[in-house]
């Protein structure tokens, strides 16, 4: 994979929308994922800065944009730096 990309399953890891990364698999499996608005249809779908993810949620829908691509599964304050949320309930600082 290009420098650039990183694997979805692997990044919604990292930015700790799921426990595992196979948590994170099913989840893109089953289709509660999309990326810049197209389902994914992969875990090994690439993904780059600049690209929005809606991740449905048991309790809650996310929309983000990718602002960097994670280098480990840090502590939550470190995944946060990963993304910036597009929801409705986000600040107009976070939303970027």
């Amino acid at each position: 994979m290009r420098a650039d990309r990183q694997r979805l399953d692997k990044w919604l890891w990292f930015a700790r929308f799921a426990k595992t990364r196979s948590l994170a698999a099913r989840l893109i499996e089953d289709g509660f994922v999309r990326v810049n608005g197209q389902r994914a249809d992969a875990p090994s779908k690439a993904v780059a800065v600049g690209d929005v993810i809606t991740v449905a949620a048991q309790h809650v829908t996310a929309a983000v944009r990718v602002l960097d691509l994670g280098e480990r599964r840090g502590p939550a304050p470190e995944a946060r730096l990963l993304y910036a949320d597009l929801s409705a309930n986000a600040s107009p600082d976070e939303a970027g």
